[in-house]
């Protein structure tokens, strides 16, 4: 609207230059230049934002973008610096500003125009440079934005009127053109300048917003669904070439969390703080080079952690026992515990997850077979192990805490049963006496024998171990325990003398 209304002003100047018409030249000139004050914040707020963001996060990228939008800036003060010398040697030749008007004292000459524009040829300089200007702002543009662009900034000469030709510099710096109104179009010239630079500078910075992917490096890769394999299980892997861009920076992510990216790859470290089978999916992030957000999901990607551990089977040492819970811990390198199959050709089998207990009854042997699932779908077996079942060891009959040999008087008569323990033995198995017999042999006296049921001493046995003494010998014999198998067990005898 500024634009418009001064060609009116500058068309009015043939009929007469009063002080109103200089006036308002003054206000379109001084619109003009806040107009510029304006435009120029704007450019540099422009540069801020894509200094903190774009050149800070994308840096390779960015750089070369920012680089050539300075250029852009270079290029527009070169000519803004030019207009705005012309102006201050206008002023001085028009007298300086005058306080009064707050306008150049002689703003009304109409030789001061004509003789330096037109007579010393600043006007054809000037035309020279705003093309000049023109050509290296739109050089800077690719051709899809340079197709879009329509600079007001250009020194075309004014359209033919009356049969009277005039070239630019004359129709807007010849006879007849007042001072005032020169440094009014120098001033719209210069505002025309910061509207180009503004428009290329945020087209060339725009770039770094759209043209997210260059794909510019290229790998080889094969890619497996696992590197752990068993014998008899398929190995597949995928071969295929990729392409990356190295200066982009996506945001890839891993369960929600992001991880680091450098050179367009982002590098995962998994968890290997438990053991087990491990699987995790990436997300890709970005902007293509139409700035639409794209985002990709890998396939699913599985690992398996395992303790560092050495199996030692030793030959006759692969023993069952009857009667009680046999534990067994049972692992496959490569397949997980939950996917493993366990079972015992004799007896019984509980457990899961690598933790199982067999249960025997009958002497010989069993077997127990491992098989797993080996792939989706498929399970082969693994491996087979064969253990010798045996029934527990015999216990040992003890009395008084002894099972032979001497303890006082005081301490067999302090006893009231016979027990039956295992010694060395791992397992919790216990045996209960269930009948035995008792001798009390005493200094140049017959041999009294008693007879009971269970591990107690009976009232009988109890009145003659009250009255052992010194010299007296205690025999058990015929003993019998029960343990955990429920077979019967006949236990060597206790022969205990009292001192």
């Amino acid at each position: 609207m500024i634009g418009i209304l001064y060609l009116v002003l500058l068309g009015l100047i043939a009929l007469n230059v009063p002080d109103s018409l200089l006036d308002s030249f003054k206000n379109i000139k001084n619109s003009l230049d806040t107009s510029t004050g304006n435009v120029n914040k704007g450019i540099n707020d422009t540069y801020s934002t894509f200094e903190a963001t774009k050149l800070k996060d994308q840096h390779d990228r960015a750089q070369p973008i920012y680089d050539r939008a300075k250029k852009a800036t270079a290029v527009a003060k070169a000519l803004n610096d030019y207009v705005q010398a012309l102006r201050d040697q206008l002023v001085a030749e028009g007298g300086g500003i005058n306080p009064n008007i707050n306008d150049v004292g002689a703003r009304d000459n109409l030789d001061i125009s004509p003789h330096i524009m037109i007579t010393n040829k600043k006007g054809e300089q000037l035309h020279d440079k705003i093309n000049e200007t023109r050509t290296k702002l739109l050089a800077l543009l690719n051709p899809k934005e340079r197709a879009g662009v329509n600079f007001s900034l250009n020194a075309d000469a004014p359209k033919q009127s009356g049969g009277v030709s005039k070239t630019w510099e004359e129709a807007y710096f010849g006879d007849g053109i007042p001072l005032g109104a020169t440094l009014t179009t120098l001033a719209k010239i210069q505002a025309d300048t910061k509207n180009a630079e503004n428009e290329v500078v945020k087209k060339i910075l725009g770039e770094a917003e759209q043209a997210q992917v260059n794909l510019d490096k290229f790998n080889a890769v094969a890619v497996a669904p696992t590197s752990y394999v068993l014998v008899g299980q398929p190995y597949t892997a995928e071969v295929f070439l990729t392409a990356y861009d190295s200066h982009l920076s996506p945001t890839i992510t891993v369960g929600g969390s992001r991880i680091p990216v450098s050179e367009g790859k982002g590098k995962y470290s998994g968890s290997t703080s438990s053991e087990g089978l491990h699987t995790w999916t990436g997300e890709i992030i970005f902007k293509d080079n139409d700035g639409k957000i794209q985002h990709f999901t890998t396939p699913a990607q599985t690992y398996m952690v395992a303790r560092p551990s050495a199996v030692v089977s030793p030959d006759k040492m692969n023993v069952l026992y009857i009667g009680v819970p046999n534990p067994l811990s049972v692992s496959a390198p490569g397949i997980a515990k939950e996917k493993l199959h366990v079972s015992i050709s004799s007896g019984s089998l509980s457990g899961s997850a690598g933790h199982y207990t067999a249960e025997v009854n009958s002497m010989g042997t069993a077997t127990v077979t491992v098989s797993g699932e080996i792939a989706p779908g498929k399970t082969a077996t693994l491996g087979s192990t064969l253990f010798r079942v045996k029934r527990i060891p015999d216990p040992k009959a003890m009395f008084a805490g002894k099972s032979g040999g001497t303890t006082g008087a005081a301490n067999i008569r302090a006893q009231d049963r016979i027990f039956a323990k295992l010694e060395g033995f791992d397992f919790d198995a216990k045996f209960n006496v269930t009948r035995f017999t008792m001798l009390i042999i005493k200094p140049r006296q017959d041999a009294i024998t008693y007879s009971a049921n269970g591990n107690e001493l009976s009232g009988a046995m109890r009145t003659a171990i009250n009255s052992v003494t010194p010299g007296t010998t205690v025999v058990f014999r015929d003993i019998i325990a029960v343990g955990p198998d429920h077979t019967q067990r006949g236990l060597d005898g206790i022969v205990i003398s009292a001192n």
